[in-house]
């Protein structure tokens, strides 16, 4: 049996310059954080009792017999992709939902990658990890989705990550000691909207629009350089009017990022006392984040007391095997 554990994400800056329609071309950068919220991925040999050779539970439960009989995405497209023939067992649980905006599909399929390595005792590198995973999602499962989630995912941390076509993804560590992310994360608030949304669908809408948003998305790409700035060595609070500019232009990207709704939260949090703030992924529903002085928190916290509010740390492991304990495959004699 192989249990791994695999982060979600926040991100701050950056965000739709991380799609390969866009940075293959014109470079891009994300300044995102690995969250002490995790995806947990265990995997072990099926035992061959049963009707099925392949028991999936998440959500539902399927049971098959081939790989091409598997609903669910990415274990079908992991296990075509490693080629894993064996009878599998896989469970998935969460600290979140899905579909909020933490990059939690990619962190599942990061995590199981991961897990099917290891039962076949092979250690993999992060990069390569990620690697693999942006290739499941956007090559065989055809997702409308950037490159950035999976980097998180595999990597951890509190990081600028690059994209380019010609060089291929970077990760740098932001360099910052671990009491000043302390006192970053002691003025984030993460409220979920209660809104929920297939990040493929509203990304589909951005992708498409991304020729017509060229003079944006540049502008976010410059960004991500003035929030590490902030972030390392200037006030934090500049971090708040930041975050705001980069939600403006980001609802701008495409008409169904946003709505009233989502809108209404945000305003009420500014007017609490948030200085800035942004709806996590592609857009549509799941989870905000709100930057505010230390001072005004409980006002925001009063003005959205009907949203949960979901308390987290920074974390810098990435995904993790937190058991390794494989079992022998069950073998049918010919005889």
């Amino acid at each position: 049996m192989i249990i791994t554990r695999t982060p979600f994400r926040v991100s701050f800056f950056g965000g739709g310059t991380d799609y390969p329609a866009w940075y293959k071309e014109n470079g891009g950068a994300v300044l995102s954080a690995s969250i002490d919220k995790y995806c947990y991925l265990t995997v072990r040999h099926f035992p061959p009792f049963f009707d099925s050779r392949y028991r999936i539970r998440y959500s539902r439960t399927e049971d098959t017999r081939t790989h091409d009989e598997i609903e669910h995405p990415a274990v079908r497209e992991c296990l075509k992709f490693l080629d894993l023939k064996e009878g599998l067992e896989i469970l998935h649980t969460a600290d979140l939902p899905a579909m909020s905006g933490l990059g939690s599909s990619s962190s599942f399929t990061v995590g199981l990658l991961h897990a099917l390595h290891a039962l076949r005792g092979k250690e993999v590198a992060k990069q390569e990890l990620a690697e693999q995973a942006i290739h499941v999602e956007q090559e065989r499962i055809k997702e409308n989705v950037g490159s950035q989630d999976q980097v998180a995912a595999a990597f951890g941390g509190v990081n600028r990550i690059e994209f380019s076509g010609k060089k291929g993804i970077a990760v740098s560590p932001v360099a910052v000691s671990h009491g000043r992310l302390r006192d970053l994360e002691d003025r984030l608030l993460l409220f979920f909207t209660g809104f929920s949304r297939r990040a493929s669908e509203v990304a589909a809408e951005q992708v498409r629009n991304i020729p017509q948003k060229a003079a944006e998305l540049a502008r976010m790409r410059a960004m991500v350089d003035e929030g590490q700035r902030i972030v390392e060595t200037e006030d934090l609070d500049d971090l708040g009017a930041l975050l705001h500019e980069a939600w403006m232009l980001k609802r701008g990207l495409s008409p169904v990022i946003t709505n009233d709704d989502l809108d209404a939260i945000y305003e009420r949090g500014r007017a609490a006392g948030a200085l800035g703030g942004k709806l996590l992924g592609a857009g549509g529903g799941g989870f905000m984040l709100f930057y505010v002085p230390k001072e005004k928190k409980n006002a925001v916290r009063a003005a959205l007391k009907k949203f949960l509010c979901v308390p987290f740390r920074f974390e810098t492991e990435g995904s993790r095997i937190i058991l390794n304990n494989p079992s022998e495959k069950y073998e049918i004699s010919d005889a």
